[in-house]
């Protein structure tokens, strides 16, 4: 495809202005860690907010739900759509619960909640596989996204792609830290929004798709727009609806999707001005993530099956892309290579936007468990304030090595994705009841971690090879099934087999965080003197079984719209309209 002078320059204007956040915020950031990785506490929830959406509008998401779609049709969606419940018990159970722990890390948070030994390992162990491991992990998908964009739509090679990524996103990203992070991703936000939604448009009037009703009625098309897969089909209703709402949103770790809030979304909290902020920010997040941004890469991801049906067909436009890398995914920015001068480059500054934003959250994330939960835990406590900042950016800088590297070696964003999942199965459940059930310990977690990676390495790795375990492929969600049931099994025996927490570490948890009493009482009975607060919980559960009702019915309200359906489409605005006023009623109430 052709790049004109003016879409350089617009890729170009929105490179300089993500480096000037960066470089006028680097002064402020460099004063403290804590500026460094929480800009302060003091963020308000507007930016917090559009920041966790920036984030998870990575440039890999329109490739993953391109790959969804063209697979299993729309209906596919549930596999992340589920996610959308645990994103609601975060919002009304545990932001202010987060913000209450004054952590600087998530990982912090067990040397508050569990005591001795085990708990100082499990702070360290997590700090290396989750900031270094997992969390290049998840940036070697960015990355691959990236090198499928630029090989695309600009013909680089990946390692020409990963140079230019790489090096724009570790300048800002180790000089701004978090406030760098947060200001660049409310104006990544807005163009990356921008550029989707006016890709969509521009691609139903190409000729070959003519026009929004002639998309939907496209024999290659029209048997993929259902939003709830065949009730009929258990190989289809089963993997694909029955198992993300039945058990994936509270069994399974996902980055931006942990039970009980995690990760970047929990430093996003730890980082608000208080409680309500919290709150606030987590909301605008679920809403704006599940309910309104799907729908312009739907719609591209189905033109995608009118003018390249087949991977064949992409293969032959596109022949210098390496056979590793096609897949049904390459199919989003396949498309994207019809767009007209100017709009190459917004979309490009989009999908770039899209990359970055992503990337540095994961950088500084990532950074801050080497630096707070590593380095000055346990490798040199006295450090200065100058140390912690510079060991943090040096961090970065590693992290994205590494991210670049592993990038060069993956294939497709749903491999990684199922992946991820399967390495999770399991562990959900611990850190959601963390909070709520005293008997859980360090060995409760570690216990958790170890056995669903092995779980994750034998249904992954050694059966596929001696097939001790026949799985139809069909039927690859039982291996989920199976993580989550031996997981489970393993935390909750060694939980009980083992001692629990002494009273004095349980007590001080309790007394800082004012958890729902429930689950507590055992421990409580033998002070009763400490004050409990009773039935607060399941109104809470209460609002987030109203929130995922609110959100799921924005979701299909745009889509029956689309679809040309407004009498059900009217309906389901109603109902959000509804589950929007319970909430904004029970908002003073939430704290």
């Amino acid at each position: 495809m052709t790049i004109s002078h003016l879409d350089w320059a617009i890729i170009g204007a929105f490179f300089v202005i993500s480096l000037l956040i960066g470089v006028l915020t680097a002064r402020k950031a460099g004063s403290s860690s804590k500026e460094f990785f929480l800009s302060g506490r003091n963020m308000p929830w507007w930016l917090l907010g559009v920041s966790m959406v920036a984030t998870t509008f990575s440039a890999d998401t329109p490739n993953l739900v391109t790959d969804i779609v063209r697979t299993n049709g729309v209906s596919g969606n549930w596999v992340w759509w589920a996610f959308l419940l645990t994103g609601m018990l975060t919002v009304f159970v545990y932001a202010k619960l987060w913000r209450r722990s004054e952590s600087t890390t998530d990982l912090e948070f067990y040397e508050i909640r569990y005591g001795g030994k085990p708990a100082a390992f499990l702070r360290a162990f997590r700090a290396i596989y989750l900031g270094v491991f997992f969390n290049v992990v998840i940036m070697a998908t960015v990355a691959l996204a990236a090198i499928k964009i630029g090989g695309v739509m600009l013909g680089l090679s990946p390692i020409e792609t990963l140079l230019i990524a790489s090096i724009v996103t570790v300048i800002y990203s180790s000089l701004g830290g978090l406030k760098g992070v947060l200001l660049t991703d409310f104006f990544q936000f807005f163009i990356a929004m921008a550029g989707a939604i006016w890709a969509a448009i521009h691609v139903l009037s190409l000729p070959e798709i003519g026009s929004l009703d002639n998309l939907l009625t496209h024999p290659n098309v029209s048997d993929k727009l259902n939003f709830i897969p065949d009730l009929s089909d258990a190989n289809l209703f089963v993997p694909l609806l029955l198992m993300p709402l039945a058990i994936q949103w509270w069994a399974t770790w996902y980055p931006g999707a942990e039970p009980g809030g995690g990760g970047y979304i929990a430093q996003r909290m730890l980082s608000a001005k208080d409680e309500k902020n919290a709150i606030g920010a987590t909301l605008l997040f679920n809403i704006a993530h599940y309910g309104m941004r799907p729908w312009p890469w739907i719609i591209i991801a189905l033109a995608s099956l009118v003018i390249f049906p087949n991977i064949s067909d992409m293969q032959a436009a596109f022949p210098h892309i390496p056979a590793g890398k096609l897949g049904h995914d390459l199919a989003y920015s396949a498309m994207l290579t019809y767009l007209p001068v100017g709009l190459v480059g917004l979309v490009l500054a989009s999908l770039i936007a899209a990359v970055m934003s992503t990337l540095s959250t994961h950088l500084n994330w990532g950074s801050s468990y080497v630096v707070n939960d590593f380095y000055q835990r346990f490798i040199k406590p006295q450090a200065s304030e100058k140390e912690l900042v510079l060991v943090g950016r040096l961090s970065t800088i590693g992290l994205m090595f590494l991210a670049a590297l592993l990038a060069l070696e993956l294939n497709n964003a749903l491999e990684a994705f199922n992946i991820l999942l399967q390495i999770g199965a399991g562990t959900g459940a611990i850190f959601i009841l963390r909070w709520f059930w005293w008997r859980i310990n360090a060995y409760t977690e570690i216990a958790g971690m170890a056995i669903s990676f092995l779980v994750a390495i034998f249904f992954e790795k050694i059966n596929p090879a001696y097939e001790l375990i026949h799985i139809e492929e069909s039927q690859a969600y039982l291996k989920i099934l199976y993580g989550v049931g031996i997981t489970t099994i393993g935390w909750v025996l060694v939980t009980l087999f083992t001692q629990p927490e002494q009273d004095q570490v349980l007590l001080s948890f309790y007394r800082k965080i004012k958890p729902a009493a429930i689950g507590w009482n055992a421990l409580l009975k033998r002070y009763p003197q400490e004050e409990t607060e009773q039935g607060r919980l399941p109104k809470e559960i209460a609002l987030m079984l109203v929130g995922s009702v609110m959100v799921y019915a924005v979701l299909f309200s745009v889509g029956f719209w689309i679809y040309g359906e407004r009498y059900e489409a009217t309906i389901a605005a109603m109902i959000a309209l509804i589950g929007g006023g319970i909430i904004l009623k029970s908002w003073k109430g939430l704290k």
